[in-house]
């Protein structure tokens, strides 16, 4: 099967039995891949690279627990075909900070004590640094009073930007509080 998309293009017609190659670049490292053409981004993070950092939780695209940014967007990675990314630049929890150099997030998140059992937290992280870009970029939430007005992340803000990740151990306070800590102090370093 061809099967090769170009980025912003359609992918071909997958056949029910066809495996494809594909390369995907996660965290700034290439991966070559042979797999069914129907295997979603997650597994092929999951099962085929064993990066299991990123989490399946309802697998389908309800709890945000697989989120990873793509180019710097946040998707539910249970809800993409693996095929739709060659060529995009993907960053799962693996490619943020490491346990010698926290990402501010990362460190932010054991501050605030932003997680209880921990499974949720990869996809909040990920999604996190989505939200934030999108902040820093101007895009207004379904709670912006005012469409034109700058991007704030207040706690209305954050809690709204969050709400596609869910964390069943009820952490959102902390989750909050992490969050708008980073924000926070990306806005002094701006100033």
């Amino acid at each position: 099967m061809s099967g090769n998309r170009t980025k912003g293009g359609l992918v071909d017609w997958i056949e029910a039995n066809a495996t494809t190659e594909l390369a995907l670049t996660i965290n700034g490292a290439e991966h070559r891949l042979t797999i069914d053409a129907r295997v979603t981004l997650l597994d092929a993070l999951r099962e085929h690279l064993h990066l299991t950092g990123t989490k399946k939780g309802c697998d389908h695209g309800q709890c945000g627990a697989c989120t990873v940014l793509v180019d710097g967007r946040r998707i539910n990675s249970c809800l993409s075909l693996a095929l739709m990314h060659q060529g995009d630049a993907i960053t799962t929890i693996e490619g943020i900070g490491t346990p010698e150099a926290l990402h501010p997030l990362q460190a932010a998140f054991v501050a605030a004590d932003g997680f209880q059992c921990g499974y949720c937290t990869p996809g909040q992280i990920c999604s996190a640094m989505g939200m934030l870009g999108e902040i820093e970029a101007g895009w207004p939430s379904h709670v912006s009073d005012d469409l034109d007005a700058p991007a704030v992340a207040d706690t209305e803000q954050i809690r709204e930007r969050m709400s596609g990740n869910l964390c069943r151990c009820a952490a959102y306070p902390h989750i909050v509080e992490a969050i708008a800590s980073v924000a926070r102090d990306r806005a002094e370093a701006a100033a």
